[in-house]
């Protein structure tokens, strides 16, 4: 039955203003039909009134029951709708980092809004809103008279306050597009809920809440939704600062955005600037020289792009950025669901304050964008995390944040894991033998501790969590040293200066595979990056399993910060925009290892970086104290520095974004390489990112360890083995 009733009344998005009155249409004929039709509709129209008070409206379904409910039980959704707004990322200095939304909106209270803008909108769209309730009695008596005098659609009679009611439905709706066509599907049923819920609606909010509400909801093209966002949109300010031209530009947007655009159809936009201008002149509530006046103004736009999401994030943040909005959807503190948190994110409005130092995420982003051009084939990542709180100061790579595979842009997150919106990780190499050598002090071995290192080894039997791992392989599985005349015996100090393979996995012989996998766990690492187990072989203490930056700069400052491990945290505080604290992922820290353990540490991994040490060339333009570790992955796909100072720990991975290319033979940064080590690929990303962002800084001393030097072992010829690896090596599965 509803769908062939004649057009009774429209939504105010859908009509026009302007009656069909030409004389041609005016013939004696339609004349006695358009009569016919007005008595049909008038008919229609007392029955659809009547829908709200009667038992029953045929086909409908309507009971007294039925709206009696209805008035006595309407959703607070109306009273007070949860509209999504703006979230505002913020980095630790205040700093806009991006503006992400659902729907670009900022809801703003009615002193906040410009009388203007209230005024305008009312007398375009419902001139005598302050004068009658849900349900404008004479609007649908005009309306249908002229109606089934044009036989067309042409006036609109729905109510500010039903209008209002329609775009709670379509918010409430969302993505979901059958829902969005449900709730504006034109039906006589659909048409009476709407009213009950305007009607009161009317009872318990004052017209001037009503329309503070419908001004904050409805939306005004190019993606902007409320009198606040558009007016920031269209004229690149607040809205309380609308002169009359430009609140009137706004007004007539709604009917509809897409013709009115102002961008696109100037004309057509001020043409219906000047009809919103002249009904407002016609209720008196501008004068006939403002009226003039702003008549004559040009449109004025100031238009800007909408800034939407972490693409728009400035210096290489957009990382970070996209790393922040994970947290929220991950973390239960944001709702123990994933629907939940993704309800909690979507519906925005929120204040996020982090931990990103942007000095620091500038020194970072200089220097691996200094050292890798984008175009390589190859790229890096530098993660900085501050020793005893575990915040992540910085994130950089070289490859932009983007879509765009042609600009070389990337929305991997080459610095975190997989879950976070990461790849699988790299093999860290060498950089995890520290692990092995944390695990070994705190079950007792002295710093001293003095092993063979034979320059190659079979991997001997080893003891793990679960049973015993065996060398079944046939042949037997061989680890070599980097270097052909590197063999022991050494001690851990000189070991780890020169990262001797063999050295490692007999201390893992020794303390067994469990406890370094113990270790690694109370470091932080208890998966790999893919979120994959970690495996107990023994080729786990040259770094075989794949970590990200995050993961390896977390282990360093844990080193830094005397053992004591805190886990990565990037967000200090989320504010609504009414100033309400919402609770967020508390700091978690406890002590690793012992204070001795991390002084020994301490004192060989800075033995890493001076002397015959691997790291030696790393040395900072001060002159301050440093510890780190070079490392270098199979087959060269891939190379690490991780490296500290009591302040500040950084980690930098180099290689293919996939993993799969290997630095031999290769041209970086303009430079031709025969092969690449931690410390001539990363280890200069490192040093060039840490003078920046330690620049002006006072120096610390690291807390050290009197751990006396072995007297030099020669070799056969009576020399020493070299603290560098040769320019060429045989193929080994971890080194430098």
């Amino acid at each position: 039955m509803a769908s062939n009733l004649p057009p009774i009344w429209n939504s105010a998005d859908d009509v026009d203003d302007a009656d069909d009155d030409r004389p041609s249409r005016r013939t004696p004929l339609r004349l006695v039909r358009f009569g016919a039709t007005f008595l049909g509709v008038s008919v229609v129209s007392g029955v659809l009134l009547a829908g709200l008070a009667l038992p029953a409206v045929g086909g409908i379904g309507l009971t007294a029951k039925d709206t009696a409910e209805g008035f006595e039980d309407i959703s607070d959704d109306f009273r007070t709708p949860p509209l999504t707004q703006v979230t505002q990322i913020f980095d630790a200095k205040g700093g806009l980092i991006a503006r992400m939304y659902e729907r670009d909106r900022v809801v703003i209270t009615a002193d906040q809004m410009s009388p203007f803008m209230r005024q305008a909108q009312v007398d375009i769209e419902d001139a005598r809103f302050y004068e009658h309730g849900a349900v404008d009695l004479k609007g649908i008596l005009r309306a249908v008279s002229k109606n089934a005098e044009s036989g067309t659609a042409s006036q609109g009679a729905s109510t500010l306050t039903q209008q209002y009611v329609k775009n709670v439905n379509v918010e409430q709706a969302g993505d979901n597009q059958d829902a969005v066509l449900e709730a504006q599907r034109k039906t006589l049923g659909r048409k009476i809920q709407e009213l009950k819920i305007a009607i009161k609606l009317e009872e318990e909010l004052s017209k001037d809440q009503i329309l503070t509400n419908y001004l904050n909801i409805t939306y005004y093209g190019n993606g902007a939704y409320g009198v606040e966002a558009a007016s920031r949109r269209y004229f690149g300010k607040s809205n309380k600062d609308l002169t009359v031209a430009e609140a009137a530009t706004l007004a007539g947007l709604v009917q509809n955005p897409s013709q009115y655009d102002p961008k696109l159809h100037p004309q057509a936009a001020q043409n219906r600037r000047d009809v919103v201008i002249g009904k407002m002149l016609e209720s008196k509530h501008i004068t006939p020289e403002q009226a003039k006046e702003a008549k004559a103004a040009p449109l004025g736009l100031n238009y800007k792009e909408p800034q939407n999401g972490c693409i728009t994030a400035q210096a290489g943040m957009g990382f970070f950025c996209d790393y922040v909005r994970r947290v929220v959807k991950q973390d239960p503190v944001f709702g123990q669901s994933a629907a939940e948190r993704k309800k909690f994110w979507d519906q925005g409005g929120l204040n996020i304050r982090t931990t990103l130092d942007p000095d620091k995420q500038a020194a970072a982003q200089n220097a691996v964008s200094a050292n890798v051009r984008v175009t390589d084939t190859v790229s890096a990542a530098a993660t900085m995390v501050e020793p005893g709180t575990g915040k992540i100061l910085a994130m950089a790579q070289t490859r932009p944040y983007g879509v765009l595979k042609e600009k070389n842009q990337t929305v991997v997150n080459l610095n975190v894991d997989a879950a976070m919106g990461g790849g699988n990780g790299f093999q860290p190499g060498s950089t995890f033998k520290p692990v092995v050598a944390a695990a070994a002090l705190e079950a007792g071995l002295p710093a001293t501790q003095e092993y063979q290192s034979p320059n190659k080894l079979e991997y001997p039997t080893m003891k793990t969590c679960e049973g015993t791992w065996k060398n079944d392989a046939r042949p037997k599985s061989v680890v070599p040293n980097e270097n052909p005349n590197e063999k022991g015996p050494y001690q851990l100090k000189t070991a780890m200066a020169l990262s001797v393979n063999t050295y490692f996995v007999q201390m893992e012989q020794e303390i067994g595979l469990c406890a370094v996998k113990q270790m690694a766990n109370k470091l932080g690492i208890t998966t790999r990056a893919s979120g994959k187990p970690l495996e107990e072989v023994p080729a786990m203490g040259l770094g075989v399993e794949e970590m990200s930056p995050l993961t390896m700069a977390n282990v360093y400052a844990t080193f830094a910060a005397q053992g004591t491990h805190c886990a990565p945290v990037a967000i200090t505080g989320i504010t609504t925009l009414d100033g309400k604290d919402v609770p967020v992922p508390a700091g978690h820290c406890e002590q690793a290892f012992s204070e001795s353990t991390a002084r020994a540490l301490n004192t060989v991994l800075n033995g890493v970086t001076e002397n015959n040490g691997t790291g030696a060339a790393l040395q900072l333009e001060d002159n301050r104290q440093i510890a780190g570790k070079t490392g270098t992955s199979d087959r060269k796909r891939a190379a690490w520095f991780n490296g500290y100072t009591p302040q500040l720990a950084t980690a930098v991975w180099l290689g293919g974004p996939d993993g799969g290319v290997e630095m031999r033979d290769i041209t970086i940064n303009g430079k031709h390489r025969t092969e690449v080590f931690g410390a001539d690929g990363p280890g200069p990303i490192w040093r060039d990112a840490m003078n920046q962002a330690l620049r002006g800084t006072p120096a610390q001393s690291l807390p050290m360890a009197d751990i006396p030097d072995p007297a030099p072992k020669p070799d056969p010829a009576g020399t020493t083995a070299p603290a560098t690896a040769p320019a060429t090596a045989p193929a080994t599965p971890v080194g430098r």
